[in-house]
């Protein structure tokens, strides 16, 4: 099918607004790869000190001087149940590329913190910001030049983005992604957020939601609702970066095993190929493709802001107007918890990604002639993976979803637009994620109640203050005030007062969680607070309207906000803001980073649309070295 017009005029916007941006990222892309392997540029004590540690074998491999040398950039830790499976992974690599004649080795690790940990606590302060971490500690891990192609595993929250970005300053190698899947369901998300709206009601106790939370964390795999980690992958699957199928195949599994072999087959095919480089996989074709797959899923609200900075890694230069304007076009052909009740799961047994991807693209909705790790065109993402007789084996995807009630063909969707609109009015722009908000829900006019801190709108909760039509602003919640924490912590009190029967809507220049609820939220509000924005005009008692249908985020009544003087922080607030949990360490990014629109970022240290990289002369790093060091 032709492509949407909607879809191919926001591409060709893209690549306009980007066509200095991607030729210098493209420039030095070439520029890596034609100064050749990496490995002929290290002396023989540097070739010497890069396998030190290895087993004879691998030493007597690398001393030919041809074979193909695998980076692996890992994400593991034990904290993190997603990436709790990372542990055994590299040594399937290592065992998987000796069989083809090469090697393969852990280049570094990276940060991996759980939103879930750090959730309502001060650590989420840090959460977004080590994106970025993860970013430049990926760098560092290939910095070492000693690789051929390389493999990220990582699933979670700012991980993959992390990874993502950083393997994008190494461009010129094959990079595939492998994840490690979800853990097997648990008790039903209806059921979890059953317990805590009582909860937050004092109608259970601490130990009743104990054992409810447990019965949903329970294993090794990432949780099973459809947040940032499981958009994480779904883009990383639409994005060619996976191979096929592979995100929602449980961690403790054979296939899980063949599947991580064969992705380290693959990495070897195209160092060997010269085919399949990162820089070619992420075009501007390939990140609308990403936005279109979050949008049909209705992904996280976390990507607004995350895929701004992944596509300005790779020199593509997008924003909310682009997002908007691809979910208009877009169908919603799933309802995942939050958005239904259903896990990720029930999502895969129904059809799952391939049933995703062929939809979407026979539609006109995707970009087929796009590259990915499997080769020319993305006709393989609709086939799924399994295991006969120990064979991998790749087979079509259903072509009928095997559960309606949560996955759709294109022709029936659940919407005729995607999960994610733009609003913008007097009080800047910002994003709402309307596919788990019904249509009633989605217009609220009210008086607005205006806090500094979560702890200061739950107290109110507590005390029945907010027992009433309702706008929770909550600011001084952006990048540079704390770091852009989620706020999770408030959606079970802000369903009770939707269930109440009152009008309730909650404005923020902070992030609400890739689990974000039936409560319509407006959230990275730009410009923030702190930063000169409109919430620090607002007062209680403003009215304030939020419009989803229409696009609207403004104040009621004429207000002039710029003739108020700004509020201003309370002392007690900027400061807890600023130390304690290693915000101390952060503070130089609280002081650089970029807006939410534009990525909130510390990645880039010119301006959107600056070349930045004038002509130079060859680094003399780029050049063999003739000399031992």
């Amino acid at each position: 099918m032709a492509l949407n017009p909607v879809v191919a005029d926001v591409t060709a916007r893209i690549i306009e607004r980007s066509r200095a941006t991607r030729a210098d990222y493209l420039r030095r892309m070439d520029a890596a790869r034609d100064s050749g392997a990496g490995r002929a540029k290290l002396s023989c004590a540097n070739w010497a000190h890069a396998f030190a540690g290895q087993t004879i074998a691998d030493k007597l491999t690398a001393m030919d001087g041809s074979k193909p040398n695998l980076g692996v950039v890992t994400a593991y830790n034990d904290m993190l149940s997603a990436h709790q499976p990372f542990e055994r992974f590299p040594e399937v690599i290592r065992k998987t590329v000796r069989e083809v004649g090469a090697t393969a080795q852990v280049a570094g690790g990276t940060p991996a913190m759980c939103d879930g940990v750090t959730q309502g606590r001060p650590g989420m302060e840090l959460s977004l910001f080590s994106r970025d971490a993860i970013a430049m500690a990926t760098g560092v891990a290939l910095t070492h030049d000693a690789f051929d192609a390389a493999m990220m595993l990582g699933v979670c929250d700012k991980i993959v983005p992390g990874l993502f970005m950083g393997a994008l300053a190494f461009g010129h190698l094959p990079v595939v992604f492998a994840p490690a899947g979800p853990m097997p369901s648990g008790i039903p998300n209806a059921e979890k957020a059953r317990v805590r709206a009582l909860y937050a009601q004092n109608q259970v106790d601490r130990a009743t939601l104990l054992q409810s939370e447990i019965g949903s964390y329970h294993s090794p795999g990432t949780c099973t609702f459809y947040g940032t980690a499981n958009s994480n992958q779904m883009m990383m699957e639409l994005g060619g970066l996976h191979l096929p199928s592979t995100a929602f195949v449980h961690p403790e599994t054979g296939l899980r095993d063949a599947l991580t072999a064969a992705a380290a087959r693959r990495a070897v095919e195209l160092a060997r190929s010269g085919e399949g480089r990162m820089a070619d996989v992420v075009s501007e074709k390939t990140i609308v493709n990403m936005t279109v797959a979050l949008l049909a899923t209705g992904g996280s609200t976390n990507h607004a802001i995350h895929l701004v900075a992944m596509a300005r890694a790779a020199g593509v230069l997008i924003d909310w107007t682009d997002m908007d304007q691809l979910s208009s076009a877009t169908p919603l052909l799933a309802r995942v918890y939050p958005n239904g009740s259903a896990d990720v799961n029930a999502f895969q047994a129904a059809g799952g990604v391939a049933f995703v991807a062929r939809e979407l693209a026979q539609a006109g909705n995707l970009h087929t002639d796009v590259m990915t790790v499997m080769g020319q065109g993305i006709e393989a993402y609709f086939q799924e993976p399994s295991l006969v007789d120990g064979e991998l084996v790749w087979r079509d995807g259903v072509a009928e979803s095997l559960d309606r009630d949560i996955l759709r063909p294109a022709s029936d969707p659940f919407d005729r637009e995607g999960g994610l609109r733009l609003v913008q009015g007097d009080l800047g722009r910002a994003v709402i994620k309307i596919s788990a908000v019904k249509p009633e829900n989605r217009i609220v006019e009210a008086p607005a109640a205006v806090f500094e801190t979560q702890e200061d709108a739950l107290e109110a909760f507590k005390a029945g203050k907010l027992d009433r039509d309702v706008v929770v602003v909550l600011r001084f919640q952006g990048p540079k005030a704390n770091g852009m924490p989620e706020l999770h912590s408030l959606s079970p009190a802000l369903s009770v007062l939707q269930d109440k029967g009152f009008k309730v809507a909650f404005v923020t220049d902070g992030r609400m969680s890739g689990a974000s609820g039936k409560t319509p939220a407006a959230i990275h509000v730009s410009p923030e607070a702190l930063a000169g924005g409109p919430l620090a005009h607002v007062r209680d008692g403003d009215v304030i309207r939020l419009d989803a249908e229409a696009g609207v985020l403004t104040t009621v009544g004429g207000l002039d906000l710029n003739a108020r003087p700004a509020a201003r922080r309370s002392q007690a607030h900027a400061e807890g803001a600023s130390w304690g949990y290693g915000r101390e360490l952060f503070a130089a990014f609280r002081h650089v980073v970029t807006t939410a629109e534009e990525g909130a970022s510390v990645c880039f240290a010119f301006p959107i649309g600056a070349g930045g990289h004038a002509d130079a002369p060859p680094d003399p790093n780029l050049v063999d070295r003739t000399v031992d060091a």
